[in-house]
């Protein structure tokens, strides 16, 4: 098969499309013939050199993909070959075929191309395990996501709205901000012109920005409010104001989903398959997919990535 291989952490252009072995289910996990994949910020990290793929996790970039199931490992239930579907990924999305624990599976959702299926295991199990499940928002309470207009902020806005809290968010341009508020954000904040301190208190923060950002937004919580940090891109060291918590009796978490064990992303997974996928079928929950590009043209991709002019994901096509 091919793959999108590194021959060193670098720039767009370290990305190669090159033929690779093609992978072999274990048990437990099937074979897919992948349709599309997605781009992620981890897989720019891993690219550069600072976020390496979990143990036994495949070399190649891509955290989720769409595709057919090709052939099941031994022990595999629930699944058939030729069934259509997307997946939760610890690596290996860039690619013609790419194994999966079972538990990662999820079906492709009706009414949707295996291209804009291909935008949402990523996305979607991160909001859903860090907005819901760990930091419990709830529908009479305060939502603000940093970058609105990416992947995981663009789903975080829809869901939170959906589900009946109050959402804000912050963004870059006024054309995001317009964006956003089509989504269900009451509010875009743009964080070269104002400070989203001033729009609080946030009952649920997500961050993506961390220590740049992380003072403020303990300025920002609300008392008994829970801080998620899920990225570096602003930094990993901070100093932090235990007192402010302790005044506000709030909490900050700092997790990642790529190196979790396989049965608490299946958890995820299953959470996510019971919970958002008939909001995502009925249509009140869609993928936002800002363009497509052909995977061996990796490198475009992830240039269009790092500009921050997109709005969702961009996804890339076998």
């Amino acid at each position: 098969m091919h793959a999108i291989t590194m021959r060193e952490p670098g720039g767009p252009d370290v990305l190669e499309w090159a033929e690779v072995p093609d992978p072999e289910p274990a048990a437990g996990e099937v074979l897919l013939d992948v349709a599309a994949s997605a781009v992620n910020r981890a897989d720019v990290m891993q690219r550069l050199g600072f976020y390496p793929p979990p143990p036994g996790a495949p070399p190649y970039p891509g955290l989720e993909a769409s595709g057919r199931i090709a052939a099941l490992g031994e022990g595999v239930e629930g699944w058939q070959v030729g069934d259509e579907v997307c997946a939760l990924l610890s690596g290996g999305g860039y690619a013609e075929r790419v194994a999966v624990p079972a538990g990662q599976l999820l079906p492709l959702p009706q009414g949707l191309t295996p291209e804009e299926a291909a935008s949402l295991p990523e996305v979607v199990c991160t909001v859903w395990s860090n907005v819901f499940m760990l930091a419990g928002l709830t529908p009479e309470e305060t939502f603000l996501v940093h970058g609105g207009g990416g992947g995981i902020g663009t789903m975080a806005i829809q869901l939170a709205h959906t589900l009946g809290s109050r959402v804000l968010c912050t963004v870059g341009s006024p054309e995001k901000a317009a964006r956003c508020r089509e989504l269900g954000a009451d509010a875009a904040i743009d964080y070269r012109e104002d400070d989203f301190v001033e729009h609080g208190p946030f009952d649920v923060i997500l961050d993506n920005m961390g220590a740049a950002y992380l003072s403020r937004n303990v300025d920002a919580l609300a008392n008994g409010g829970r801080l998620v940090v899920i990225g570096l891109q602003g930094g990993a060291r901070a100093e932090l104001d235990l007192n402010a918590l302790l005044r506000k009796r709030a909490a900050v978490h700092a997790t990642s989903l790529r190196a979790r064990p396989l049965d608490e992303k299946a958890a995820i997974v299953a959470a996510v398959r019971e919970r958002v996928w008939p909001l995502v079928e009925s249509g009140r929950v869609r993928p936002i997919v800002d363009r497509l590009v052909p995977m061996a043209e990796a490198a475009r991709a992830h240039r269009v990535l790092e500009e921050s002019g997109h709005v969702g994901k961009i996804v890339l096509t076998t």
